[in-house]
């Protein structure tokens, strides 16, 4: 049952493998599969020098589906990680269906031409996994994730209802480069130059990107400017407490970062649609991917931390009340520990909190589910328990902005 297979080699998975390697009474033998088998080498021989546990490696193209039931019939895994792309999201749960095997991702499924992410793909899975009696695990990342779970608890321990919810991404870390991303350059850039999108009056609420700026003191780091996005929880947690008035999802940028976006998407750097150069078809972005500093690279420069949290404004006992979680990430303290900076972390720590959760049958239902539709207790005690600990404050009022 402790087998685990975890696909994708890249920050977030480095983080993973190391956390499991760290517990091997849960994990008793971790396969780690890419397209770029030395990625998986370079992992495993970390693993092996830190902790003195050996685990397997294989090359995988994740987005044939016979190869990867061929991999997942050759070693019987009882749960497929998955830190892949999320393009190959649909076609991994498809070899998991076959093979009679579980699964995990930490990021919803997003078509390959289009910048367009979102959960009703992969929940259309869910009667299929319920009829194999099998369990697939969404978004077991921070965000989505942690901030689902924290949504889940705080609606258990501090509210009756949830009116507002606002998550907050900030990252204070400094890396040194002119321009770099924290973690895949072709997802994050795609992410950040989509539509705006938050959830009030019972309608999604569409925008321009990086436009609506706020100012969020946030603790232990100070003021940062923060920008209103559309991230993925949203549509599952308005979905799962239904009582929600307003949702928004917040995330910090430099104004050099910006300056660096505004100008790649003047020049058609950020484009998904491909041009043909000297007769070969290339996407601009993919291109512009491979000559960006690699955020696998960025660890041992990287310095500052992050916050991540959840205020959440709702009644308790017929009066509002609203509640700040949050978690404070610190990227050297990273580097220290696992050879990654805080980003690959902070998602990295809870992907093994969810496949260690259903490794031990704490959440296990068979279907397609989202995280916050389990008891939030046990995900929250592994967090402080695992190097992502939380703080819950009551604030003086509700959100001004």
């Amino acid at each position: 049952m402790s087998n685990v297979l975890v696909i994708g080699a890249g920050g977030v998975s480095s983080v993973t493998v190391h956390k499991m390697a760290m517990l091997p009474n849960v994990f008793k033998n971790i396969t780690l599969a890419s397209r770029t088998l030395k990625k998986c080498q370079d992992i495993q021989t970390k693993v092996k020098e830190k902790y003195n546990i050996n685990i397997n490696i294989a090359k995988l193209d994740a987005d044939n589906i016979n190869e990867t039931v061929k991999l997942i019939n050759k070693i019987s895994p009882f749960l497929i990680i998955n830190l892949a792309l999320p393009y190959q999201d649909l076609n991994i749960m498809e070899a998991c269906l076959i093979t009679n095997t579980h699964y995990l991702d930490t990021a919803n499924y997003e078509p390959k031409d289009e910048a367009k992410f979102e959960y009703s793909w992969q929940w259309d899975y869910s009667k299929k996994f319920q009829e194999k009696g099998l369990m697939a695990l969404l978004g077991s990342g921070f965000d989505p994730g942690v901030t689902n779970v924290y949504t889940a608890h705080t609606k258990k321990h501090f509210l009756n209802s949830i009116h507002s919810l606002d998550i907050l991404d900030c990252n204070a870390g400094d890396h040194g480069h002119p321009f770099a991303t924290n973690f895949n350059p072709e997802i994050n850039i795609r992410e950040v130059t989509s539509e705006s999108k938050h959830w009030e009056n019972n309608n999604w609420q569409v925008g321009p990107a990086l436009t609506n700026k706020v100012s969020f003191d946030f603790p232990e780091i100070g003021p940062k400017n923060m920008y209103l996005m559309y991230h993925e929880e949203l549509e599952s947690l308005v979905k799962n407490f239904p009582e929600i008035k307003k949702a928004r999802f917040w995330m910090t940028f430099g104004d050099s970062y910006l300056k660096h976006i505004e100008v790649l998407q003047n020049i058609g750097m950020t484009s998904i649609k491909p041009i043909n150069y000297n007769g070969m078809d290339i996407v601009p972005l993919q291109f512009l991917k491979q000559v960006l500093p690699d955020p696998g690279s960025l660890g041992n420069r990287t310095k500052g931390k992050t916050c991540i949290g959840t205020i959440i404004t709702g009644q308790k006992n017929g009066k509002e009340e609203t509640h700040y979680t949050y978690n404070i990430c610190d990227h050297e303290q990273c580097y220290e520990e696992v050879g990654s900076q805080a980003i690959s972390y902070t998602t990295g720590v809870p992907a093994m909190i969810g496949a260690m959760l259903m490794i031990q049958k704490i959440w296990y239902k068979p279907g397609v589910w989202n995280v916050e539709q389990f008891d939030p207790d046990p995900f929250m005690d592994l967090l402080n328990k695992h190097g992502l600990p939380s703080q819950t404050i009551q604030l003086d009022k509700k959100l001004s902005f």
